[in-house]
């Protein structure tokens, strides 16, 4: 059998793992709540979810490197933005995640809600 990482499905996925926050380990050392991956029916890797604080962690990093800046130096608008994103990938159905946001941002709950409001009044809701 090829080497893990050197197979072609690992390749493939390995993007996608690290877009998310997750850790890829052998299908032998997966846990119940990991995802084994198989090709041609034989187990190649297995995928270690993050918890959830963790993946808002992680996309609150990835936003900064997108940005080139920490969070907080951004402009009103690309706040704005940044919290319609964040909240377009769940990041407020995290416990704390506003908190987390807020502070990110560099701003109060109370402008991350009303950032929020306002988006939910722009579509009508």
């Amino acid at each position: 059998m090829t080497a893990p990482a050197d197979h072609p499905l690992v390749s493939a996925v390995k993007p996608l793992v690290d877009a998310m926050g997750a850790e890829l380990v052998g299908p032998e050392l997966a846990e119940p709540d990991d995802v084994v991956l198989a090709w041609e029916g034989e187990d190649v890797i297995a995928v270690r979810l993050p918890q959830l604080s963790d993946s808002l962690d992680h996309i609150l990093a990835a936003l900064e490197r997108r940005h080139g800046m920490p969070l907080a130096g951004l402009d009103r608008k690309a706040k704005q933005s940044v919290v319609r994103s964040l909240e377009a990938r769940g990041a407020f159905a995290v416990r704390h995640g506003v908190e987390t946001v807020a502070g990110a941002l560099g701003v109060s709950r109370f402008t991350v809600y009303n950032y929020l409001n306002r988006e939910h009044a722009a579509k009508g809701e």
